[in-house]
């Protein structure tokens, strides 16, 4: 027995957000589907608004990223209907899960954002590291202009690492 399409779609969602332990962003999810030729980018979007309108999947945006996260509804749903995924697709996802986890795991888990402070006027960069829920770094800049803050999170992946073993080793001197 086949599973509708727009049905194996949100499954398929479900069985990639419930093998990792972070947040994942539009692109990483819409990646597999695309690369693989299983849908469109359009029905990929439609499965994701149905998810989160039937509270199986929750989203947080930060910075014009939407990262998202299964619900206890979503782990619920996933674990009753699983095996409506051809056995195929489920060792695709887990094959491309396993591939790619280490480097989702670092693009979602370095996070900048910043915003105009009501007090001062000038705006304050949020500067964070995550691994899984716990926060290994989190920095808070004060920048005058709005160009300084964004410049600030779109540089902050890239020298995150470095920056934080340099607090590391001259914190731990």
């Amino acid at each position: 027995m086949s599973v509708e399409p727009s049905i194996l779609y949100k499954l398929m969602i479900l069985y990639m957000l419930n093998h990792v332990s972070f947040p994942l962003t539009n692109t990483q999810l819409s990646s597999f589907f695309l690369e693989k030729g299983y849908t469109t980018y359009f029905n990929f979007q439609s499965a994701i608004k149905d998810l989160l309108d039937e509270n199986l999947v929750s989203e947080e945006t930060v910075r014009h990223t939407s990262y998202y996260t299964i619900t206890s509804s979503g782990v619920e749903a996933i674990e009753g209907f699983s095996k409506k995924i051809p056995m195929t697709i489920a060792d695709e996802l887990d094959t491309y899960v396993t591939e790619n986890k280490y480097e989702y795991r670092n693009e979602v888990g370095t996070m900048a954002d910043y915003y105009k402070s009501s007090i001062a006027g000038d705006y304050i960069v949020h500067c964070q590291i995550k691994e899984g829920s716990s926060s290994l770094i989190e920095l808070n800049l004060s920048v005058p202009t709005d160009e300084e803050a964004e410049t600030i999170c779109e540089n902050w992946r890239g020298a995150s690492q470095s920056i934080y073993d340099f607090c590391i080793k001259v914190l731990l001197k």
